[in-house]
């Protein structure tokens, strides 16, 4: 089964990866029980705080000066197309 990642879901993992963050981690112990059955013995959750990563943030710099500079060398009437296309793409979105 193949999983369809969309740019935003990407952008949230890079920030996310950027900025640090918390995370459960499971541990758990099974034992055979009379019957030759696994059964759980111990769970043990631990909150693990992930540091940030520097090359994530970096990425994220990156991305952000690339859409930055994107804008930034259109013309006016690239502008107003791009404008009309996100209002339309939220408009969409609404529905």
């Amino acid at each position: 089964m193949s999983k369809k990642f969309s740019e935003k879901k990407i952008d949230e993992a890079i920030y996310k990866k950027a900025v640090g963050y918390e995370a459960n981690e499971v541990v758990e112990e099974f034992v055979l029980d009379e019957k030759g059955e696994y059964k759980l013995n111990k769970r043990k959750i631990t909150k693990k705080h992930i540091s940030p990563d520097l090359s994530a943030a970096k990425l994220l710099l990156e991305k952000a000066e690339a859409k930055k500079d994107k804008y930034s060398t259109m013309t006016d009437e690239e502008l107003y197309r791009e404008k009309v296309r996100l209002l339309e793409l939220l408009e969409s979105l609404k529905e």
